[in-house]
């Protein structure tokens, strides 16, 4: 009887998530919306070579590997450093104010968000107010019309917004940690620092290798909607990623079978990378995350 209550959750999984999967296709197909999916003509691998052999290729290639390599880079380790801060917090009001401030900026979308950075970037911003106050410069910095920035400030702003969100489920396991390690690692006069580094960090070590994993099989998925908010004309070869790039051709310009091409082939990236780091992850540590 239990086991009949997922029934409702498999039948939907397989209406909406397996069965739109044969629209993959038209990958294949030169569709359009004038004909069915069944009824256009095969291509075969000819988007493909289209999307490989287009100029924008290596810029979007670049710009995506690129700013999602520094968010894992700066990002992952960042969000470990404060669920452990997080964690030795004595004083319990304390450390809950803390934590909702920290997941506060994770539940305001990117068009709010992207309105108040472009806000404080801006010439006349709080950004360039403090740092001419400080006479740390002398001019206004153009963070969001300087392509040379925008690397910068897609990292920085999409850090600050998930960092708090991403501790939640270290947080979680370093609720089931024997105490009685810490007590004996303060017997044998372990500072909090060593503590943190042979107890704490090793305890948590397999969901550190889950995120890790799913994390890097990410790669190639860049935000979208912090593109759109934060890109404009002038910083457009710096901030042009996979998925804006395949918005673009799908929905706006209505090429619907390249997209889905350069959508796939995202797709087998991915996986590719997913089982890699599980590969290396479990060689490293010996840990498997599946």
């Amino acid at each position: 009887m239990f086991q009949l209550m997922v029934l409702p959750g498999i039948v939907l999984m397989i209406i909406f998530n397996f069965i739109p999967m044969y629209g993959i296709v038209i990958a294949f197909k030169d569709y359009s919306v004038l004909d069915t999916i069944g009824n256009a003509p095969w291509i075969g691998m000819e988007y493909f070579k289209e999307f490989f052999n287009d100029p924008m290729f290596w810029t979007v290639m670049k710009n995506t590997l690129g700013i999602s390599f520094l968010k894992l880079a700066i990002g992952f380790p960042a969000a470990i450093i404060l669920a452990v801060l997080i964690n030795e917090m004595i004083h319990h009001r304390f450390k809950k104010v803390v934590q909702t401030i920290s997941y506060l900026p994770h539940f305001l979308s990117w068009v709010i968000l992207g309105g108040m950075f472009i806000t404080w970037l801006s010439d006349t911003g709080l950004v360039n107010n403090i740092l001419i106050d400080l006479n740390l410069i002398e001019k206004p910095i153009k963070f969001l019309t300087n392509p040379s920035y925008y690397w910068s400030v897609a990292v920085a702003s999409d850090i600050w917004k998930e960092i708090g969100w991403n501790t939640i489920l270290y947080i979680a396991a370093m609720t089931g940690i024997n105490p009685a390690l810490y007590e004996a690692a303060k017997i044998d006069g372990a500072s909090k620092i060593r503590q943190m580094i042979s107890i704490t960090i090793p305890s948590i070590r397999h969901i550190i290798a889950l995120t890790f994993v799913l994390s890097v099989g990410g790669l190639l998925n860049s935000n979208l909607d912090q593109t759109l908010v934060l890109q404009n004309p002038v910083n457009y070869q710096a901030s042009e990623v996979i998925n804006s790039y395949v918005y673009k051709m799908g929905i706006v310009q209505g090429n619907f079978s390249y997209a889905t091409a350069v959508g796939l082939f995202v797709s087998v990236i991915s996986l590719i990378l997913v089982v890699a780091s599980h590969l290396i992850t479990k060689k490293i540590s010996d840990t498997s995350v599946f």
